[in-house]
């Protein structure tokens, strides 16, 4: 009685019947799903439990996944102790933690207090980055720790001592007669000649790789200072970074802002005259990462994917 009271109520109200509704929400593109209703509360409470079992398979996937390449990774370094030294914002270190994360090799960071310096006192060596392999062998400079690290990747029965004597160090004298510390074949894998034709199957392949790890020693990393020291707030933005990530206290830390941001401004305005940069220093910045990028193209990549060294690890840090 009530059910046909109501069906002759909605009659004369000139409204759809229940029945009709129903057929109305069931389907075509005009649908909704009604409010409150015991089928929304079934469908959302299934979507719920199948978003959370998804969330915590995709959880386990990855943890496994990072797993294996931990692992992968220590294998394939042999699991090598490294612990780096460096300043966050340089971009030779940039270079390396690129090219270590990139091989996933584990690592320990050491800040460096760009002003003082006393974490690499023990060092004869002033500069970062430094690495220390296995607390032993100390490596110096970008490229050298580069290709000292993916010599050993690759062959993997020589010690780190061993690769390492096949980068002699060179000191000289500048024109101002301040010492200059340079190192031989760094921009060379020390492989076998089986190594080096699986490294580099095609012909050119290596000494391409190399014309542009030179390339991003002597031009790219150039403008990173300019581009990074900008300007007093920029250079002062980048050294409370700095000085936050690195944990200094705070008398050093206040020094190492303040000091550290007016040597870097000034040094990066000398690096804009001297590489005779464009006043909007970001456009040589763009052009040169946009050089590399079409000498990638260029080749198909294939040096690039087959050896990704200091020039990869430089652009895409410069880039992050």
């Amino acid at each position: 009685m009530a059910a046909r009271c109501g069906r002759a109520l909605a009659k004369a109200r000139g409204e759809p019947s229940l029945r009709h509704r129903e057929l109305q929400g069931s389907g075509g593109a005009g649908s909704v799903c009604p409010d409150g209703g015991h089928g929304g509360g079934l469908l959302g409470a299934f979507l719920l439990g199948g978003g959370l079992g998804l969330y915590h398979t995709v959880k386990q996937w990855q943890q496994q996944h990072f797993a294996q390449e931990e692992k992968s990774a220590q294998a394939e370094g042999g699991a090598l102790k490294l612990v780096l030294y460096q300043y966050k914002t340089c971009p030779f270190c940039s270079k390396v933690r690129a090219f270590l994360d990139y091989h996933g090799l584990p690592y320990e960071i050491v800040e460096v207090n760009p002003v003082m310096r006393k974490e690499i006192k023990w060092s004869t060596y002033r500069k970062v980055p430094i690495l220390m392999v296995d607390e032993e062998v100390q490596l110096n400079d970008s490229s050298v720790i580069i290709s000292s690290i993916k010599t050993r990747l690759i062959s993997k029965d020589k010690s780190m001592s061993e690769i390492l004597r096949c980068y002699p160090e060179l000191k000289s004298k500048n024109n101002s007669g301040k010492e200059v510390v340079e190192y031989m074949n760094k921009y060379w894998l020390m492989l076998s000649e089986a190594d080096s034709l699986q490294q580099y199957p095609e012909k050119g392949m290596q000494k391409e790789e190399m014309k542009w790890r030179q390339w991003a020693d002597d031009w790219l990393v150039h403008l990173i200072s300019p581009n990074v020291y900008r300007t007093t707030g920029e250079a002062l933005a980048s050294f409370d970074y700095i000085v936050r990530e690195g944990k200094f206290g705070s008398f050093e830390g206040f020094f190492a802002k303040y000091v550290g941001a007016a040597a870097m401004f000034l040094i990066s305005k000398r690096l804009k005259n001297r590489h005779n940069l464009q006043d909007d220093v970001r456009q040589d910045l763009y052009k040169a990462v946009n050089d590399w990028i079409s000498a990638s193209v260029k080749s198909g990549s294939s040096w690039e994917e087959t050896s990704p060294t200091s020039q990869t690890c430089l652009c895409s840090a410069s880039c992050g």
